[in-house]
């Protein structure tokens, strides 16, 4: 499977911030990684323009920003994040 695009990727947050308790970013970045079946060959794929970034961190962070801004995801503290009642 192909690494998702950003916006696959926002329902599976929202199922995973649906218990309202606070996620790090790492750890939804993690529960993605699974969700998808990424393999190890895709979670060590880089962004074309960084050989450093992750691309599945790349992708998961701009579902997060996106989610942030429609109001339906709050980051109460940088690197967490949790559902809102517009998200529920």
């Amino acid at each position: 499977m192909a690494i998702p695009d950003f916006q696959s990727i926002m329902l599976p947050v929202l199922k995973l911030l649906g218990d309202k308790k606070e996620y790090q970013s790492k750890e939804i970045k993690d529960y993605i990684c699974k969700e998808f079946k990424l393999t190890e060959e895709e979670l060590n794929e880089k962004l074309p323009s960084s050989n450093s970034i992750p691309l599945i961190a790349n992708r998961v962070g701009w579902a997060e920003a996106h989610m942030k801004m429609a109001g339906i995801i709050e980051s109460p503290r940088r690197g967490y994040y949790r559902i809102t009642n517009d998200g529920l």
